[in-house]
């Protein structure tokens, strides 16, 4: 764990220390080294599932594939944004770079930690990098309301939890994950019990989001700049699936009969935002909704409980993270080229960047969940898994999967198919450094299809 976590904290160092020439150079190669390292994680399922570094770290195959997920992202962050922040003056670049760094740090720890106090206090940490990088580096004026949604909607949702959290360790005498597992199941039977559920999940599904307590995510994502939106989608909503899987195991037996108006409107969740998703105009805005309906079966494969569901939810987490990061970034390439993020004014992209084309092209399908992605894999298990529970939920989830390839193949042709507007002739080519990058997103989740038993979680 350490291997990891200290040279990300002395990446700090490195961003102060270093000259304004090679600044951008010795971060991208650091973090890429620690992304590297990270990999060495994978290898170590143990006969408990845990490998600690100390009492308070450790990983099992849950955190692991998350936490890869989130030393990955950092050096294509950086490579996303080295065109926009350029032009600023070094201090200010050298901020950016710290808050992207710190949110790594607080990333790690809360995807390491054992004791669930510690992941809520990173939880709540990681809100602070995230603000400031939507409210300073966003692009319109409507980024303060944005960083305010943000904000309290987050804090409203996880202030009950850190009573509930103070309440469980009252009557279970700890909150270590690694003992509380083996505690005596809590007889709850009481309406202050069934209050303390709702506390303990309401955070969680404010942070995946639930549709209902996601009116944040569209304008927090349509306002921060590419790292803020590829960091928001990739990492920290599975914050919120990742916080749900470890609190269900101490949450039975009310779940049985509570999880079904939150599985209810996570489904219908999942056709509202498809449905809002078609009638977009704004790109950035259409990959923000798409995210809160594919998070809508991730809470409904977390919430049913049972081992596919799990498995289903963490393979779509995975992958949707990749996918998702990846369009951010092809929406921003974008935005850079015509200054715009309204569909119609970006047409007919491919007769003038052909590779481009091939990777919305492929970030679309990954995004539609097309056999073999391991986004097809995710969205099977999840959606058998329901159907087991109960058939009725085929409609819906049948319902948003056709949704999802609708507007995935909508939002390719309005981007870049159709007569060439005369504005967009003379737009400058595409970088090696974006093609890179698309590379880097694209790939994992190509390999992942070879051995995906990476991020099966512990059920193989």
């Amino acid at each position: 764990m350490l291997k990891i976590l200290i040279p990300t904290i002395m990446l700090f160092p490195t961003i102060w220390l270093s000259t304004p020439k090679w600044l951008w150079t010795f971060t991208t190669m650091q973090s890429l080294i620690i992304a590297m390292l990270s990999l060495a994680w994978i290898k170590m399922p143990l006969e408990t599932s845990w490998s600690t570094s100390n009492s308070y770290m450790a990983t099992d195959p849950l955190s692991t594939p998350l936490l890869v997920l989130t030393c990955w992202l950092l050096p294509l962050m950086i490579l996303a944004s080295q065109n926009h922040i350029k032009v600023e003056p070094i201090s200010r670049q050298r901020s950016y770079m710290t808050l992207l760094v710190s949110l790594q740090a607080f990333l790690i720890m809360a995807f390491s930690a054992t004791e669930i106090i510690m992941f809520y206090v990173m939880f709540e940490a990681t809100l602070i990098p995230t603000l400031i990088i939507i409210t300073r580096w966003g692009n319109q004026a409507e980024r303060l309301n944005a960083g305010t949604y943000f904000l309290f909607y987050t804090l409203a949702g996880s202030l009950p939890l850190l009573v509930a959290l103070l309440l469980l360790h009252h009557s279970a005498g700890t909150l270590s994950m690694l003992i509380i597992q083996y505690t005596q199941p809590m007889a709850l039977s009481t309406w202050g019990d069934k209050i303390w559920w709702a506390a303990c999940l309401v955070a969680f599904l404010v942070k995946m989001p639930l549709y209902g307590v996601h009116l944040w995510l569209p304008k927090a994502h349509v306002e921060a700049p590419v790292a803020g939106s590829m960091v928001l989608a990739a990492v920290l909503l599975k914050l919120g699936g990742y916080g749900m899987m470890r609190m269900m195991v101490m949450l039975d037996p009310l779940s049985k009969d509570l999880a079904y108006p939150i599985i209810a409107l996570a489904l219908w969740g999942v056709i509202m935002t498809g449905s809002i998703c078609l009638r977009q105009t704004d790109l950035k805005s259409l990959i923000a909704y798409s995210s809160v309906s594919h998070m809508g079966l991730v809470a409904g494969g977390i919430l049913i409980q049972t081992p596919w569901g799990f498995t289903g939810a963490l393979v779509l987490m995975i992958a949707h993270g990749l996918v998702s990061s990846a369009l951010f970034c092809l929406a921003n390439t974008t935005y850079e080229r015509t200054h715009s993020r309204t569909m119609m004014l970006a047409r007919g992209m491919q007769i003038i960047f052909p590779l481009t084309a091939v990777w919305w092209f492929i970030s679309n399908l990954a995004n539609l969940a097309l056999p073999p992605l391991p986004n097809l894999m995710g969205e099977l298990m999840i959606i058998t898994a329901m159907f087991n529970w109960s058939p009725w939920t085929l409609m819906m989830t049948g319902a948003g999967t056709l949704i999802t390839a609708a507007y995935s193949l909508y939002l390719f042709l309005m981007t870049q198919r159709g007569p060439v507007p005369q504005h967009i002739i003379n737009l400058q080519p595409f970088h090696t450094r974006e093609h890179l990058l698309m590379t880097l997103h694209l790939l994992p989740v190509m390999l992942l299809i070879l051995k995906p038993e990476i991020m099966w979680g512990w059920w193989y």
